[in-house]
C-alpha cells in the first residue's frame, strides 16, 4: 500500500512497502516518484535515503522532461486561425476563410487554408477542420507515395500489387504476403526524403523479406544516405506518431 509523503525536499514521493524487496529502491516514471522499500524499513531510514539519492533523482526528472518536450506532438492544441500545421518536415499557418460551400475545403500554397461553412464559422470548428486536414493529408500521401514508387519500382523490378495509405499506431510501413504496401500517412508530415526512406524500405521487402545485410545493401542502392532516415525517425517518431 502506498503512503504519499510531502517532505522538504523539491519534490513529494510516495512510499510503498514490498513483502518481497530486499533493499530500498527509487522508481522515478513521469509525475510520479516512488521508493519501494521492505516492510520493516523505517520512514525515518527511507527518508534519508532519498535524501541521500536526491540529485540521482532531481537528475531522473530532468531527462524525463526534456524527453517529453522532445516527443511532443507535432500537432497544434486547436485548429484555429494562425495555427501552424506540420506538413513535410516544416509548419505552415493556418488561415481560416468563410466560404458558401457545405463542407471543409483545404487549400495549400505558402499557407494552409481552410474554407470553413459560415455556419461552422461562428461554432467551434476546431475538430471540423481537423477532420478535413486530415483527409486532405490522406490524399497527399497518396500522391505521394506513387510517385514514389513510379521513381523506385523500375530500378529493381519492385512492383507492389497494391499501395494502400493507413492510420497505423506503431509501425510506418508494411509489405504483405502478395506484395502490396502500407504506408502510414502520418509520414506525410516528416521530411520527403523520410516518406521516401519508408517506402523504398517496404519495397525492398518485396525482393528481401528481412532485415539481413542483402536487404540494407539493397536499400542502399535506391537511398546511399537512408540512415539519416532511420536516425529522423527514431528521433521523431513518437512526436509523429501521435498524429494531428
Amino acid at each position: 500500500m502506498e503512503r504519499a509523503v510531502i517532505s522538504n525536499l523539491p519534490f513529494s514521493y510516495a512510499i510503498r512497502r514490498s513483502q518481497r524487496a530486499t533493499n530500498t529502491r527509487i522508481v522515478v516514471t513521469p509525475g510520479k516518484i516512488e521508493v519501494v522499500a521492505p516492510a520493516k524499513v523505517s520512514e525515518h531510514r527511507i527518508h534519508q535515503f532519498v535524501q541521500a539519492k536526491q540529485q540521482w533523482i532531481v537528475l531522473a526528472l530532468a531527462k524525463i522532461e526534456a524527453k517529453n518536450r522532445q516527443h511532443k506532438s507535432f500537432a497544434p492544441a486547436f485548429y484555429s486561425h494562425g495555427a501552424e500545421i506540420p506538413y513535410q518536415g516544416g509548419t505552415y499557418k493556418l488561415a481560416v476563410r468563410p466560404t458558401k460551400l457545405k463542407r471543409i475545403k483545404i487549400e495549400f500554397l505558402d499557407e494552409f487554408i481552410a474554407h470553413v461553412p459560415e455556419a461552422l464559422i461562428v461554432n467551434e470548428h476546431s475538430e471540423d477542420i481537423k477532420g478535413a486536414l486530415i483527409r486532405w493529408m490522406k490524399q497527399q500521401s497518396k500522391l505521394h507515395v506513387e510517385q514514389l514508387v513510379k521513381q523506385h519500382a523500375d530500378k529493381k523490378q519492385l512492383f507492389p500489387q497494391a499501395i494502400r495509405i493507413k492510420t497505423q499506431k506503431s509501425r510506418w510501413g508494411s509489405c504483405g504476403i502478395h506484395n502490396d504496401i502500407n504506408i502510414n500517412w502520418l509520414l506525410i508530415m516528416a521530411p520527403p526524403e523520410v516518406l521516401e526512406y519508408v517506402v523504398v524500405h517496404e519495397l525492398c521487402h518485396i525482393q528481401v523479406r528481412n532485415h539481413s545485410a542483402h536487404f540494407w545493401a539493397l536499400v542502399g542502392e535506391h537511398l546511399p544516405d537512408y540512415k539519416n532516415q532511420r536516425h529522423w525517425l527514431r528521433k521523431h517518431g513518437n512526436s509523429l506518431m501521435k498524429g494531428l
